[in-house]
């Protein structure tokens, strides 16, 4: 593809005559990788077509950034990072590469699952495929996934509802005793119950919750600009009047 190789011509040649090119290592980038990928994320909750256009763009960049300093090691180099990722998409979709079956999505995630048990020869560890650093609400969401995908579930999905009702119970009898610590350690649980009931009913908590999130930002910012047309300032107001414009926020948004 002309405008890939392109852009390979062209990361070749800052990396030689550009100062903070030519310095960059795996390690000086990964924290810029971790930062446009979120943003990556966020141009895809905003369903922004042209920032998603752009964000695609920088997280390549940083994809044969990487594949750049590979190459001048000797390790590996932008042709090996597609043959390899070719070679397991090929592996693991023998449904449509192979004479393997698989009918539905959730079919093929268990076949891929066991497909990676097997690269190892079985020896894989199940959980061992989720990354440390993770955030901890997506991590909590692929650990039940992963453990999903070998049989490790709720028989029904309802049968869940029981698990987070108690976790809730637990949680509000360690807050009663004023125990922090333990109070905590339950706290988890719920959160952990409540991402798994998200799961069973095909919910992604991560995007529920930056939708939340998003949501309480602009009702937020309508009290706080609101304040500001009132000449008043947000410590001055009471409750009931912050309460008020939040719920003039709300209608609002049930009107569009």
């Amino acid at each position: 593809m002309e405008a890939f190789g392109r852009f390979l011509d062209i990361l070749d040649e800052l990396r030689v005559k550009c100062p903070w090119d030519k310095k960059q290592t795996n390690e000086s980038l990964r924290p810029n990788t971790i930062e446009e990928t979120y943003e990556l994320c966020d141009a895809l909750m905003r369903n922004d077509k042209s920032d998603i256009c752009k964000e695609l763009g920088d997280v390549l960049l940083h994809v044969a950034f990487y594949a750049k300093i590979g190459s001048e090691t000797g390790d590996f180099d932008i042709k090996d990072v597609c043959d390899r990722l070719c070679e397991k998409l090929i592996y693991r979709h023998p449904h449509v590469f192979g004479d393997a079956k698989a009918e539905t999505a959730g079919q093929v995630s268990e076949n891929w699952e066991q497909l990676k048990l097997k690269e190892k020869g079985g020896n894989k560890i199940v959980l061992s495929g989720v990354p440390a650093a993770l955030p901890s609400l997506i991590k909590a969401y692929r650990i039940q996934d992963k453990a999903r995908n070998v049989g490790f579930d709720w028989e029904e999905r309802e049968q869940v509802w029981e698990n987070v009702k108690e976790e809730i119970q637990e949680f509000q009898a360690e807050v009663a005793h004023m125990d922090k610590e333990k109070a905590e350690e339950e706290f988890g649980d719920v959160m952990f119950s409540l991402i798994n009931a998200a799961r069973l009913y095909k919910i992604n908590p991560d995007n529920a919750l930056e939708h939340t999130n998003q949501k309480f930002i602009r009702r937020f910012n309508y009290v706080e600009a609101h304040s500001i047309k009132e000449g008043k300032n947000l410590h001055d107001m009471s409750l009931e009047e912050m309460e008020k414009l939040w719920n003039e926020a709300k209608a609002l948004e049930n009107k569009k």
